[in-house]
């Protein structure tokens, strides 16, 4: 993917996983990488800000004898997720009405001149 995720963007992808089940780092950046060129160091700072936010809860669980730390949602983090998404959503809206404003027929008017005022320039 060429576009880069913003901390905001991050935030709201990793609390949509933590929100659907209890998961560990390395499996949500597993499923970021479906969407991002995310490097694994990339993704731990940004739990460990959530955590500090209140937004996730950490806890460790026994697997193949070692110890994983897992990430829960709050429901501070709930709210947070519902905010993100809200702004994520506007966010869409607005630059997907940028790109359906600039369609081919508008273009060609433009070019041809036809979408000038009339009289001519200003000059």
């Amino acid at each position: 993917m060429i576009y880069p995720l913003n901390p905001a963007l991050m935030e709201l992808l990793v609390l949509a996983m933590i929100s659907q089940q209890d998961s560990y780092g390395y499996q949500i950046s597993q499923q970021i990488k479906s969407v991002s060129n995310l490097k694994d160091s990339t993704l731990y700072p940004v739990l460990r800000r959530l955590a500090e936010n209140c937004y996730v809860d950490i806890y460790d669980q026994q697997f193949q004898g070692r110890n994983r730390k897992y990430y829960r949602i709050t429901e501070a983090g709930r709210q947070r997720k519902e905010f993100l998404e809200t702004e994520w959503k506007e966010h869409i809206k607005a630059v997907l009405e940028i790109l359906e404003s600039s369609s081919p027929v508008q273009e060609q008017q433009n070019m041809d001149g036809s979408d000038a005022p009339e009289g001519g320039n200003d000059e």
